[in-house]
């Protein structure tokens, strides 16, 4: 029996994750239940998991739960450039200095499993993708936190870094802000978009190939370790622009207009090469136009509030 560390394990990506374990899996489960997130409700029908409430921050608690610890999932963070933004110095406890945390206390044979994000490459240049050689160029606190992060992994050893493209789908904890659920969302609920910098462009990911490719790492562990992927879709390096008319296709209705006058808070622009993670095997399941469908159809199901 695996025993499995996984902190922010109620979030977006980590409540499709939690339920592709096997009933073998002992897992802790720590989350601080930011969203009220009902996790008695959430668990109740998954084997094997032991579930805290507390803060990654928590020198003692990180100490007491990392012991005999085999494979570590590290998802908790504040997530994005908006966020990150405007909570700088938590977005540096969280996602920086929670792994340093977490790196000197797991075992020396614990492996780690981290998602990073693609967004380390900050402005890519016009027609290159961006490989896992490219340089490291973050433009926004959270690129800049996660890659150090990342650094702090690779440094200790036995681990892997996945660099996310822009994850989407929909997910129990729904997040409305990334990109492909925030346009989608836009066109089923008003209709018409107004885009800055429809020109910039981004790579971008399902949030269940996502947690299908954390069960993969830690299957064909010995195989990929000490490795950085590129994980997106290759049929998904899209300019904003392109993204918004591929969701007109199931939203005829939706009016696209572009502005030329503002500027996009978020500047990265980029295309990447996921060539690297294919050549381990594994193999996308949910593609762009998939997953856009998918939003199309749920997202007018979702509570008001989200």
């Amino acid at each position: 029996m695996r025993k499995i560390l996984i902190t922010g394990g109620l979030g977006y990506i980590g409540q499709i994750f939690i339920k592709l374990f096997s009933p073998k899996d002992k897992i802790v489960l720590l989350d601080n239940l930011t969203f009220n997130q009902d996790s008695q409700n959430i668990l109740k029908k998954i084997p094997n998991i032991k579930f805290i409430k507390g803060d990654v921050r928590d020198e003692d608690l990180i100490k007491e739960i990392s012991k005999k610890i085999d494979f570590v999932f590290p998802l908790a963070g504040l997530v994005g450039a908006p966020l990150c933004k405007k909570k700088p110095k938590e977005a540096k406890e969280v996602n920086q200095d929670s792994i340093k945390l977490l790196c000197e206390n797991i075992p020396s044979n614990a492996k780690i499993i981290i998602p990073t994000t693609n967004s380390g490459y900050g402005v890519g240049l016009k027609e290159d993708f961006c490989t896992e050689e490219s340089p490291i160029n973050p433009i926004s606190v959270y690129g800049v936190t996660k890659m150090a992060a990342e650094k702090y992994v690779l440094d200790r050893g036995n681990a892997i870094s996945l660099r996310l493209a822009t994850v989407f789908g929909m997910s129990p904890r729904m997040r409305l802000d990334l990109l492909v659920n925030n346009f989608c969302h836009i066109a089923v609920s008003k209709g018409k978009i107004d885009i800055f910098e429809g020109h910039f462009r981004r790579n971008f990911v399902h949030v269940t190939d996502v947690a299908r490719a954390f069960i993969f790492c830690m299957e064909n562990f010995d195989k990929l370790k000490n490795n950085v992927f590129n994980f997106g879709l290759d049929e998904a390096n899209l300019t904003k622009l392109e993204l918004a008319k591929k969701i007109k296709k199931y939203v005829p209705n939706f009016k696209i207009t572009e502005n030329e006058f503002e500027k996009d808070p978020d500047q990265r622009d980029y295309i990447v090469s996921n060539k690297k993670i294919l050549g381990t095997g594994f193999k996308f399941k949910v593609g762009i136009e998939e997953g856009i469908k998918e939003l199309v159809a749920e997202i007018p199901k979702l509570p008001k509030k989200s």
